[in-house]
């Protein structure tokens, strides 16, 4: 049974991709994904405002804690195999990762657009056999 939740914007073509991939390295299988606009993640990110909720990413743990944007790569890594010097180095600099996060994701867009459909569609087939399996 996965131990943590990702939740992700499935309209996003770069976040379905890298979704995909995240899941891809997750052999152990421990990740959830989870769309943000699923009713399965109300309870998970109920409380944030629309604006916030669709800012980013967010992952939470088996203990109930929420980290989102770049404080959320941290507690990822650590889950995937071979992930825990990354780990350890974003959590040294968690305001950079935070930086760097939303750089990415303000231009996730045009990013977007580099994905092509095969790839989306090859990452969406992940999430699906992976949200039906949990």
């Amino acid at each position: 049974m996965p131990s943590v939740t990702v939740l992700y914007d499935a309209d996003c073509g770069l976040c379905v991709w890298v979704m995909g991939k995240v899941l891809a390295w997750d052999g152990r299988r421990r990740l959830r994904p989870v769309a943000l606009d699923a009713p399965e993640a109300e309870p998970l990110v109920g409380d944030l405002g629309e604006e916030e909720r669709m800012a980013s990413w967010h992952i939470v743990l088996p203990d109930g804690r929420r980290e989102s944007a770049g404080r959320a790569l941290a507690p990822l890594l650590r889950l995937l195999p071979g992930g825990r010097p990354l780990a350890a180095l974003v959590e040294r600099f968690p305001d950079f990762a935070d930086r760097a996060y939303f750089a990415l994701a303000g231009r996730r867009s045009a990013l977007g657009k580099l994905v092509t459909a095969g790839a989306r569609r090859r990452a969406r087939e992940r999430i699906a056999r992976r949200a039906s399996a949990v």
